[in-house]
């Protein structure tokens, strides 16, 4: 499987990563993502495109569990564009556990008809081209695509993404270091995307609809951005 080990570059490397990758690809459509380029690392976060990204899977292990389905919603620090949303049902690899069903709801019969991922890839590929991805803990929809996309055509995918929860995490170890030093005590606050929202004045949605989730996710990151950065931070000091 080519590309299998290749990791995942530094903040400031990926334009040169897609630059070699679209020589590479072997596969059009995966051609045609990295010939779309990468947003500019030096971008100030006011002019970034960004796509929130949602899969809801059969489990939690990548390489044991699949893609069910996928919510994407782009979005700027000033405007979540809902009409140009998405949602995507595929039917995975892996058999559904009942523990999934429970959790996001989709059933066996939701997935009886609905198409593989590789059938799906010429729609959804496009929709993150030349966009930053935004999701909330990268280890699901980063792993899981990535490792999706070897099983199907034998290559590799990896892009930058912003990771809510990742730099939820950085805000809170600043707060609790500010704290420790002035009260001497420290304060342990959920990363979990309902508990932050709530900390920012969100409301409350349903969990565990990859649309949903994904539109929860964006509006997450412009209450960040407003509370706790300048709007001119250039992109690769968020993403990874």
């Amino acid at each position: 499987m080519r590309n299998e080990k290749t990791k995942v570059p530094s903040s400031l490397a990926w334009p040169a990563y897609y630059n070699e990758q679209s020589k590479l690809a072997n596969d059009l459509r995966l051609k045609s993502f990295f010939d779309a380029g990468v947003v500019d690392p030096r971008t100030p976060l006011s002019e970034v495109p960004f796509v929130a990204l949602d899969f809801e899977t059969t489990g939690l292990n990548p390489e044991e569990n699949g893609i069910v389905s996928a919510g994407i919603v782009p979005f700027s620090l000033s405007r979540i564009r809902c009409k140009d949303a998405n949602h995507f049902i595929v039917k995975p690899r892996q058999n559904l556990a009942a523990e999934s069903v429970t959790i996001h709801g989709i059933t066996h019969s939701d997935i009886q008809s609905a198409p593989d991922l590789d059938e799906v890839l010429h729609d959804f590929l496009p929709k993150l081209a030349k966009q930053v991805v935004v999701v909330h803990y990268r280890q699901i929809e980063r792993d899981f695509l990535n490792l999706a996309l070897l099983a199907r055509i034998q290559e590799s995918l990896f892009f930058p993404v912003v990771d809510t929860m990742m730099l939820e995490e950085k805000i809170l170890r600043k707060k609790r270091s500010l704290m420790a030093s002035l009260l001497g005590r420290q304060s342990n606050l959920s990363l979990r995307l309902p508990d932050i929202r709530e900390r920012y004045g969100l409301p409350r949605y349903h969990l565990h609809h990859a649309m949903t989730d994904a539109l929860a996710t964006a509006e997450l990151l412009q209450a960040q951005v407003k509370h706790h950065l300048d709007d001119s931070t250039p992109i690769s000091k968020i993403w990874c």
